[in-house]
């Protein structure tokens, strides 16, 4: 058990610091509400008004979170890969340019069926 105790002591102080923080920003911090604050926050665009049931969220903002999830995924690849390159030789070598080479024609057909225009 002791071999936890610094583990414990340090999320004890964090703990302890993030109470502190949330309960002193409360009583010190300033309190000058208006409408820009309580309104809800886009990206800097005004807000447009939502029907009372919720509106309909256009399919580009999937198909970009999708992407992110595709891409962001090949990196958590690319993490291991690069740690043992040098144990794998050419047989890491090649298995990675065909994995980047199937992302990167997914990528190029996403480019030309216009899925990263913002229009």
């Amino acid at each position: 058990m002791e071999l936890y105790t610094p583990i414990l002591a340090l999320a004890l102080i964090a703990t302890g610091f993030a109470v502190f923080s949330v309960i002193m920003s409360a009583l010190v911090g300033p309190k000058r509400y208006n409408r820009a604050k309580l309104d809800s926050y886009e990206c800097g665009i005004e807000p447009t008004p939502q029907p009372v049931g919720g509106g309909r969220f256009p399919v580009k903002y999937f198909i970009t979170a999708m992407l992110f999830i595709v891409f962001d995924i090949e990196i958590i690849f690319l993490y291991p890969w690069a740690v043992h390159f040098d144990a794998m030789r050419l047989f890491g070598l090649v298995e990675m340019v065909l994995f980047i080479a199937t992302v990167f024609v997914a990528y190029a057909y996403v480019w030309r069926r216009g899925g990263l225009d913002w229009d």
